[in-house]
């Protein structure tokens, strides 16, 4: 081999590799995929921003989950969810389509009343996500980053009942869930997520409550996760739940439930730092009380304890009816304001809590399944 062919090679192998080294995600899931050839989360991805705060479209079921409790003048105190999902399937054709399903719901904690509401729409003029940034709408709902300034805009309406508009800054860096990149949620390759979240944003804005207008400040989670299947064989649903403590400090926990009830091993805790290093404990997590709704029927463990060597916690849900009706979808949930306590019954921080698949096959629609449109 002369010197200038060993050159070309030398070149053509780097070339090579350097492609592979910064190959977009889409090309780095390719290799490993669900029987109907949706990715599956692989271990080592190095996510860029602002484009993986947008849309995976190779995934089958994407959200962008914010959860907050927001403060009024006089001690008013207000808890809001808001999310936005894609749900992929495909056609009698095998053509991919994609719909968009949105929630949104408000708590005014002193009147004890619970505003909640959903939308459905195929990908198109109604709703959409974008591929390249933080970008999804859903009719008049939406959630955008601004990259010029790192905020978040969020506007959602509930019914002609409540409107929210919030803008959200990161107080704490994001950061991603899991071991090398992956959310493990079961044994299989396939159950698991990339897990993406800011633990803690401000929050400013305004709360409409009919014709009266409230200016609020608070605090807010966001949650951005993308999978084809977040559950595996024997597991019937989860119980989630984001703290934020008082002391800056934050806790993700998710408990996998299986179907006779005993926590799934690929159950997992997480303590965020307050200079944003993650660290991950064994936990138990123990049912304190219930609630039966009267609409689904669903009876709810919306008080809970939860232990680990860092700590023991409780939530409180600061009102018991916090349930999502799931009209569209037929999946009725509990996602919950509570407060956080400690041992000694202190309140010592605030956080959301989510309870899935007490109603309706959660797995089913998982798996593709989806909402059927209306």
């Amino acid at each position: 081999m002369n010197l200038s062919h060993a050159k070309a090679q030398r070149r053509k192998v780097l070339k090579s590799l350097a492609l592979c080294a910064f190959a977009p995600l889409r090309e780095i899931f390719a290799a490993s995929k669900t029987a109907d050839g949706f990715a599956i989360p692989q271990s080592g991805a190095v996510f860029q921003f602002p484009r993986d705060h947008g849309s995976h479209e190779q995934f089958r079921t994407e959200w962008w989950y914010l959860t907050g409790h927001l403060d009024a003048a006089e001690g008013r105190r207000f808890g809001f969810q808001v999310t936005f999902f894609r749900q992929a399937g495909r056609d009698a054709t095998g053509a991919v389509t994609h719909l968009h399903l949105a929630h949104a719901a408000l708590l005014d904690a002193a009147r004890g009343r619970f505003l909640h509401e959903e939308k459905l729409h195929r990908a198109g003029f109604d709703a959409a996500s974008s591929q390249t940034t933080l970008d999804v709408r859903q009719t008049n709902w939406l959630l955008k980053l601004d990259e010029s300034t790192n905020r978040l805009h969020l506007h959602a309406t509930v019914r002609a009942d409540a409107a929210l508009t919030l803008e959200l800054d990161a107080v704490k860096p994001l950061v991603v869930f899991g071991k090398d990149g992956v959310s493990r949620k079961g044994a299989s390759e396939s159950a698991a997520s990339h897990y993406l979240t800011f633990p803690r944003l401000k929050a400013s804005g305004v709360v409409k409550l009919g014709a009266k207008e409230l200016r609020v400040s608070g605090e807010a989670w966001m949650d951005h996760e993308f999978s084809s299947s977040q559950l595996d064989e024997g597991q019937a649903g989860w119980d989630w739940a984001a703290l934020q403590l008082h002391d800056g400090r934050e806790v993700m926990v998710y408990r996998m439930r299986r179907e006779d009830g005993s926590t799934d091993a690929a159950s997992a805790l997480t303590w965020i730092g307050k200079d944003g290093a993650l660290k991950t404990e064994a936990f138990t997590w123990t049912a304190l009380e219930t609630w039966k709704s009267p609409r689904s029927g669903a009876v709810y463990p919306n008080r809970v304890r939860i232990a680990c060597d860092s700590g023991v916690f409780e939530l409180r849900p600061i009102a018991a009816d916090q349930e999502q009706g799931g009209e569209l979808t037929g999946l009725p949930y509990w996602e919950g304001a509570c407060d956080v306590l400690d041992a000694d019954g202190a309140v010592i921080g605030r956080a959301f809590l989510e309870l899935a698949g007490y109603a309706g096959d959660l797995r089913r629609y998982l798996r593709g399944a989806g909402p059927q449109e209306r």
